[in-house]
């Protein structure tokens, strides 16, 4: 095997000494570094080294010598001794106890699972868990759906939840029922293979099914990196449906690319050629869109890719941006959300080369003590982008181009009737916090099994149905408002773009509300935007979160909400609609039931101070954190002028009053139960009707 390190690689690209790195920093005893270089480089037999302390991340680890090895943490120990993600999983799944130890709890997430108990619950611990699929660009065929939809009602909660990445999350699973589920999904054109866990996540890409070259080019990219990096041991299948491969073929191109070992990224002989025993030091995230279309919140990725095309709209490559991460940890302040930085332009038949030389990077070089800082947005951070690159390069085994300009993000819902471009519709379904239940579950099961459509799942945690005939779009319709999903223009803008985790009661990190307290937030946010004279189309980006990890990305919200203690929550300010700049962290300790204290204020000096178009996290950057805390701390209350009736819906201060005590009997403001009413009878006109 060759390797760039310290010679001139076959691309003419002479290697900066003084930009050597031990390649398996965190993997070995850096004593013996230099050792291991020099036997890639020249190839010396395996026998003339042959000391202890080295670690091998390859198929028969070696033991080692731990008074000489670097720390690592207890999950580095576990993947090594695994066999490759089986043991001790396989032994716990046959015992009869509801739950798995340590080290299977750790190696379930390879497979797609977490163990998960009830906080809301008392006494003995009741054990479940998480499963979650893995849909690249969020495609969800038709098969998937209707078993996904049975298996929620047969072995789960009866929802199912869809999620920021976009995939599937079906909870509540017994230990004894796994293997039913897993091979169900399996068989159902799914799978749940690297979901969670040390290695490449879910792939996202736009869900809009737009017959579009660049969007159909972005989509087949991330079905292609997905490929490129889905682990190739076996333990899956092993696990699950006793060995058998279930497998569509995969493109020559992304087998080539995984084989390719002429600038030292892989493992030979390893049933792992690109991950190895340990696999990633963390999890690592991708996603790949298109000008403008930020849908996929792509600066908050490990890599984000873009693609580039001509000016007849044929892709011609990518730009590469590296770095971007959401999790962080309180009051450490060395752990921190951060944005995706330009890395550089590959043409398009390049781009696996690429992303495989990143992941080789942050395998190598990431840090596997602590799994706070294991993220490759630290090792960014730590070596700054010129020198990551330098290192990435040799691994690619050539230089990155400036990356192209590009306009402007915009963050693209997709949400209504639109046209694919290929003479059918699609049509876009907004779902609160991604929670499929009840009557929207029922509806959404008889449109998708009537007709035959395939769904796709967005970042935003909302679904498209796909390759809908025109003929059908008026019973569609019909069907989808009697069940509960409206047209979006009937559901409230403020909700159109937020998002919560799961959080209580069954995430084991969660020290707040999230998914449970975000409707009462809204609603809420909403009364506050009414007192201080916003207009309902005027809206805000929220975001919230059950605790500092960042699930549903609130450090990229206008509003972040952010669990520190119970009912408390840490308040970000400063992110924009189009997700692209990332937030700042205003106060702490806020009570939920002091929200208001802060909203009010920071509401109304919007309203009274902006600037014109300026959305309220960009109002909150230009006036200053400490502006805002001192006009926080003075609030008294709406200045009297303010407080008025809004004549536009009540014309006397008796129907005004009436209606108040209609709306406190749902927890809402008179303004609020009227807007819902006028909604409602809005949207039963037009039922049936054409768009």
């Amino acid at each position: 095997m060759t390797t760039p390190f310290g010679a001139t690689n076959a691309t003419g690209i002479a290697s900066d000494p003084n930009l050597q790195i031990n390649r398996f920093n965190g993997l070995r005893s850096s004593s013996h570094s230099l050792l291991l270089l020099n036997k890639r480089l020249h190839k010396f037999p395996a026998s003339s080294f042959t000391s202890p302390s080295l670690i091998r991340a390859v198929s028969t680890p070696v033991k080692p010598d731990t008074s000489a090895e670097p720390k690592r943490s207890k999950v580095e120990i576990f993947k090594e001794h695994s066999n490759f993600i089986r043991y001790p999983l396989n032994e716990e799944l046959s015992t009869e106890a509801p739950n798995i130890n340590e080290a299977a709890t750790q190696l379930i997430k390879f497979h797609g699972s977490y163990q998960q108990t009830n906080r809301d619950e008392r006494g003995p611990k009741s054990y479940s868990f998480m499963l979650r699929t893995k849909n690249p660009c969020g495609k969800v065929p038709n098969k998937l759906y209707l078993a996904m939809d049975d298996l929620a009602d047969q072995f789960g909660i009866g929802t199912l939840r869809l999620t920021t990445r976009q995939t599937f999350q079906l909870h509540g699973v017994l230990k004894h029922d796994l293997k039913t589920v897993m091979s169900t999904i399996i068989r159902s054109m799914g799978s749940t293979l690297g979901a969670c866990g040390d290695l490449n996540r879910n792939v996202l890409a736009p869900a809009a099914p737009l017959v579009r070259k660049d969007y159909l080019f972005a989509q087949q990219t991330a079905d292609n990196i997905a490929a490129l990096l889905t682990p190739q041991s076996g333990f899956y299948y092993d696990t699950w449906v006793d060995g058998e491969r279930i497998l569509s073929a995969e493109p020559p191109e992304v087998v080539k690319a995984r084989n390719d070992n002429s600038n030292g990224t892989n493992f030979p002989d390893s049933p792992e050629p690109i991950y190895g025993t340990q696999f990633l030091p963390r999890k690592f995230k991708v996603a790949v869109t298109v000008p403008t279309d930020n849908s996929v919140d792509i600066l908050t990725n490990d890599v984000g890719v873009v693609v580039v095309s001509d000016d007849d709209g044929e892709p011609q490559g990518f730009n590469i941006y590296v770095g971007g991460g959401m999790g962080r940890t309180h009051r450490i302040e060395t752990t921190f959300p951060r944005l995706a930085e330009p890395l550089g332009y590959v043409l398009k038949e390049d781009i696996l080369y690429a992303v495989k030389a990143i992941v080789a990077t942050q395998r190598d070089n990431g840090r596997r003590d602590d799994r706070k800082y294991s993220r490759m947005k630290y090792l960014l951070s730590s070596w700054g982008i010129e020198k990551f690159r330098s290192v990435v390069e040799q691994y690619y085994g050539k230089k990155f181009k400036p990356c192209h300009e590009l306009p402007e993000w915009e963050f693209k819902s997709y949400l209504g009737w639109h046209e694919q471009g290929d003479g059918r519709l699609f049509c876009g379904l907004h779902v609160d916090n991604g929670r499929i239940k009840g009557t929207m579950k029922k509806t959404l099961r008889e449109v998708i099994e009537k007709y035959n459509l395939d769904a796709r799942i967005t970042p935003n945690q909302n679904i498209i149905l796909c390759d809908i005939r025109r003929a059908w779009k008026r019973p569609i319709t019909t069907a989808l408002a009697q069940g509960g999903l409206l047209h979006p223009r009937y559901v409230d803008p403020l909700n159109v773009t937020a998002m919560a985790c799961p959080a209580l009661p069954l995430c084991p990190l969660a020290i707040a509300e999230a998914e449970r307290g975000i409707p009462d937030i809204l609603k809420r946010v909403r009364a506050v935007f009414e007192k201080v004279g916003l207009k309902y189309n005027e809206a805000i980006v929220v975001r919230i979160t059950g605790c500092p990890n960042g699930c549903a990305r609130p450090y990229m919200a206008e509003l972040g909400l952010v669990g520190d203690g119970p009912n408390s929550y840490q308040i970000w300010l400063g992110g924009t609609p189009n997700q692209s700049t990332i937030a700042s962290c205003f106060m702490n300790k806020v009570k939920l039931h002091d929200l208001e204290k802060v909203f009010e204020p920071l509401f109304y000096y919007w309203r009274r101070k902006r600037q014109p178009s300026e959305s309220f996290g960009t109002f909150s950057t230009r006036m200053g954190f400490e502006k805002l805390k001192e006009l926080v701390d003075k609030w008294d209350g709406l200045p009297e002028s303010s407080n008025r009736y809004n004549l536009k819906l009540f014309a006397d201060k008796e129907t005004y009053e009436a209606m108040d005590e209609l709306a406190k009997l749902e927890d809402k403001n008179a303004h609020q139960l009227a807007m819902e009413v006028i909604r409602n009878f809005v949207a039963s006109q037009q039922n049936g009707k054409s768009e």
